[in-house]
């Protein structure tokens, strides 16, 4: 049989990542999990990827640029004012960790689901 086949022994169990696995409870608020795509042709939260949130932004990643419009898009998704989001590590990298102050995960996996339907 060639791995193309219905045998069980190739089957390769893949799960489709879900919110709940990117979004984590942390202290006095949620913590995400980002990957960032800079300098992309429209600013959209797009999925999940490699075990974080995929977001798109327009910006370039120079002088902060990329971190701000990241900010502004993620506190735009949750209703939250800008203040309430911090990048707590990555802010040089394209994984980023964000800190949503005074929200749950669970608020946040909503208010992420409501915008992505």
């Amino acid at each position: 049989m060639n791995a193309g086949s219905k045998d069980p022994a190739y089957s390769v169990c893949k799960t489709r990542p879900t919110l709940s696995q990117v979004v984590t409870d942390g202290r006095d608020g949620a913590l995400i999990a980002v990957k960032v795509i800079a300098r992309a042709s429209k600013s959209a939260v797009t999925g999940i990827r490699d075990g974080a949130l995929l977001v798109r932004i327009t910006a370039p990643p120079v002088d902060g640029a990329a971190n701000a419009e990241l900010v502004d898009l993620v506190a735009g998704a949750l209703g939250v004012p800008r203040r309430a989001i911090t990048i707590t590590s990555g802010a040089t990298s394209r994984r980023k960790t964000l800190h949503v102050a005074g929200m749950t995960a669970a608020a946040v996996i909503t208010r992420l689901s409501l915008e992505r339907a």
